[in-house]
């Protein structure tokens, strides 16, 4: 935890919560902090990735912009667990629906996150590891939808170097029964892991690759309020 600022976080030590959130909008980033944290400082600006910390009922927290894909994640996650003390990464993020049950705006949550990237050759393991979430922070995220009245869809997301569906590739993935695609989840499991830190990826679908249908990309910075609310009561 000397290594701090680091290239792409401009924050001190002791500027970021314990628990982090981890949309890869930074404007989502901003909207979290405006919205629902009292007295939010903002600790970063580099390369436009705004973190931000402050108070959410009476408890801090952190919210921090990540970039897409998972070589950007594996940046910012494995910066704020090894430089910064980070324990809970909490990624609130968007995903594409791949099954026909799943519509626009569901809200789902990784249990397990399959990948086509490669991200996981630098751990040098004689296998295939399987990414998944930390059961403790799937189990509070859970009760906390159920309190809220929140209807949550639980299981396999699929974290994939590609965001458009040539050659059909998804099509693979969701005969696996593998809920939605994202693009960061697998990522954030690893480092996690690897260090042994809690890690949990909440999704809202923003889009269906079954039936094509979108939201906006305004929409998709805003309007996910519901994740947003589980994800900050985790804090």
């Amino acid at each position: 935890m000397t290594n701090t600022p680091t290239p792409h976080n401009a924050a001190k030590p002791g500027d970021i919560s314990k628990t982090v959130l981890l949309p890869g909008d930074p404007l989502r980033a901003r909207y979290v902090a405006e919205n629902f944290l009292e007295n939010a400082t903002q600790y970063n600006n580099v390369r436009g990735m705004l973190g931000y910390t402050g108070l959410y009922k009476g408890k801090q927290v952190s919210v921090q912009g990540t970039g897409m894909g998972i070589p950007s994640m594996g940046i910012y996650s494995y910066e704020l667990i090894h430089f910064y003390g980070c324990k809970n990464l909490i990624r609130i993020g968007s995903a594409g629906a791949l099954q026909k049950n799943i519509k626009l705006y569901d809200i789902v949550i990784g249990m397990g996150a399959c990948t086509d990237s490669g991200f996981a050759s630098q751990y040098e393991l004689p296998g295939t590891f399987s990414a998944i979430c930390s059961y403790e922070l799937l189990q509070k995220a859970v009760s906390i939808a159920n309190t809220k009245n929140i209807d949550v869809k639980v299981g396999n997301l699929l974290s994939s170097d590609a965001f458009y569906n040539i050659n059909g590739k998804f099509d693979h993935w969701a005969r696996m029964g593998v809920m939605a695609v994202e693009m960061e989840a697998a990522g954030l499991y690893m480092n996690a892991a690897y260090a042994g830190a809690n890690a949990l990826c909440i999704a809202t679908i923003s889009d269906s690759i079954v039936t094509g249908e979108s939201t906006t990309s305004e929409e998709r910075q805003s309007a996910f309020i519901k994740m947003m609310e589980i994800a900050l009561e985790l804090a």
